[in-house]
């Protein structure tokens, strides 16, 4: 939208020196209060494409200029921001090729991205593979090592509301490497605490989930703003993939560095693994990319020309940060909020029972030994992390082709509900483990087409409240997964069963899957809007 100026206005242009893409200028509307940024290229065309009064214009001593203004309109503003999101940008600019877009700046931010997130399971999945000796050594019954592998979702349910708000207040990098350091601090800490006592585990595991409540929000915020809409589904698979693949390496590598140092050498392990990535996070990437120092002229020019052409619903807006406190009954009272939270809750109740308990149901169900059973278990996230590729690439295709955003997201997140539900009833009746780990990994595999549904989705509705909405939903993940690891324990007891759990989360999936498609959208909602109005 534009802002029409009055007779007398002043625009204030400051020039900010970058000595990689030029020089770019910030524009100050004294009357109204707005911050506009142009590009070098374009600063002039503006200038003359004006009515400007017959006073001239000021030079300021920090080399920019004053221009009294009469009866102009100016490009869209947003509200006084030190992030640009409307700038002016060079035309002609061409899609990247491949090379162009895995060379990419963008594409660094994203695989540094990958790594936490491998980093943020791997630190999760070593209490799957350990506390089978861990139970043995302090003889703890299955319904105690549930509570035991939950007790990292106790601080996970905690964080995402209050970290989201954090994201969306401080931005994704500061806050993703708070939590990483913290996580990886609680993940070192954890042989210690488990020579202690009982209580100090289940801290040190609370902990860890509670640093961990960021690290998706941080996630989403850093691809909303280094991605246009046509490739953050594919930027969210690669995110993703690396996700899966920390849960692969942490099962396959657990076992292996057991062996070798000790139950409580992935620990170290791992927690060390953490502080080396804060390190490079902290001096290899930024929040925005008009802040890069290592962004080419090209990449960004490009990245601001897709979101000037991106459609209104999947603009990013930039507020001035004047609270942290969400509008969260706002947030609550629209059922697209309630799809994405139903969404991650089935999404999340299935990852953690399917990440906590596999290893055990292979060698309870089939009689393999610990290392065999982290194979089994570990293939089909390596599997989950290839699909969710695909899956990102394929949707993005779609959206380019002409289908609706909303379609899309439909459809990627009945593959991600209906395939897993299907897919765990050929588990219960698997004869042998090479069977079972098929149909593991068939389940785990479509699995990931949520991550261009509901993951994807969250950017969409609500771009400016992306961190809260992010922590709304992983609140209702975690209160699921909570009851699906610890009821899956108290299931067996009672039953005496892993299959009849299994076709109850088989259920599940199917329910969630008509609850989305029936209250989902890929189009933005009006958040500010109180209800009833």
């Amino acid at each position: 939208m534009s802002t029409p100026l009055s007779v007398g206005n002043v625009i204030h242009f400051r020039s900010i020196s970058n000595p990689r893409n030029g020089n770019i200028f910030t524009s100050k509307l004294l009357n109204p209060e707005f911050v506009c940024r142009f590009s070098e290229s374009s600063i002039s065309n503006y200038i003359r494409s004006v009515s400007v009064s017959s006073s001239p214009k000021v030079r300021l001593r920090d080399g920019g200029f004053r221009v009294p203004w009469s009866g102009a309109r100016v490009w869209s503003c947003g509200a006084q921001s030190h992030e640009s999101d409307s700038l002016p940008v060079e035309e002609g600019i061409q899609e990247p090729n491949f090379v162009e877009f895995v060379t990419s700046e963008r594409v660094k931010v994203v695989i540094m991205l990958a790594l936490a997130l491998a980093l943020c399971n791997a630190d999760r999945v070593v209490m799957s593979v350990t506390i089978v000796p861990l139970s043995l050594s302090h003889g703890w019954s299955t319904s105690f090592a549930g509570i035991v592998q939950s007790s990292f979702l106790w601080g996970y349910l905690l964080s995402p509301i209050a970290g989201g708000a954090l994201v969306d207040y401080y931005g994704g990098k500061a806050v993703l490497s708070c939590g990483v350091a913290l996580w990886s601090l609680s993940t070192f800490l954890t042989p210690w605490a488990a020579e202690t006592s009982i209580w100090a585990l289940l801290t040190a595991r609370t902990a860890l989930g509670i640093a961990e409540g960021v690290a998706l929000p941080s996630m989403n915020y850093m691809i909303s703003r280094w991605f246009p809409q046509a490739e953050r589904a594919r930027a969210v698979g690669i995110a993703m993939a690396g996700f899966q693949l920390g849960s692969a390496v942490g099962l396959i590598l657990s076992p292996i560095l057991m062996s070798k140092a000790g139950v409580f050498g992935p620990f170290v392990i791992f927690g060390l693994s953490g502080f080396l990535w804060v390190l490079v996070w902290l001096s290899a990437t930024s929040s925005n990319p008009d802040r890069s120092p290592q962004i080419s002229k090209y990449e960004l020019n490009y990245i601001l020309k897709m979101r000037q052409q991106a459609p209104q619903s999947s603009i990013v807006e930039i507020r001035p940060k004047s609270k942290v406190i969400p509008p969260l009954m706002h947030l609550l009272s629209k059922p697209p909020t309630w799809s994405l939270m139903i969404a991650n809750a089935m999404h999340s109740w299935g990852f953690f029972v399917i990440l906590s308990w596999m290893p055990i149901y292979f060698k309870s169900i089939y009689h393999v030994d610990l290392r065999q059973a982290a194979w089994f278990s570990a293939v089909p996230w390596s599997m989950m992390a290839l699909t969710g590729f695909f899956a990102g690439a394929w949707s993005d295709m779609l959206i380019q082709g002409g289908v609706s955003t909303t379609l899309t997201r439909k459809i990627m997140q009945s593959i991600g509900f209906v395939g897993p539900g299907i897919s765990l009833v050929g588990l219960t009746s698997a004869r042998s483990p090479l069977v079972a780990s098929a149909w593991l990994t068939l389940a785990v595999g479509l699995k990931a087409f949520s991550h261009s549904g509901f993951l994807v989705n969250i950017q969409e509705i609500a771009p400016q409240y992306t961190g809260v909405i992010h922590g709304l939903s992983n609140t209702a993940g975690s209160f699921a997964a909570i009851l699906g690891t610890v009821g899956a324990g108290y299931f067996v007891e009672l039953f005496g069963s892993f299959r009849g759990f299994l076709w109850l989360t088989s259920l599940l999936y199917l329910l969630a899957a008509i609850f989305w498609n029936i209250f989902s959208t890929g189009e933005r909602v009006n958040f500010d809007e109180r209800p009833g109005s």
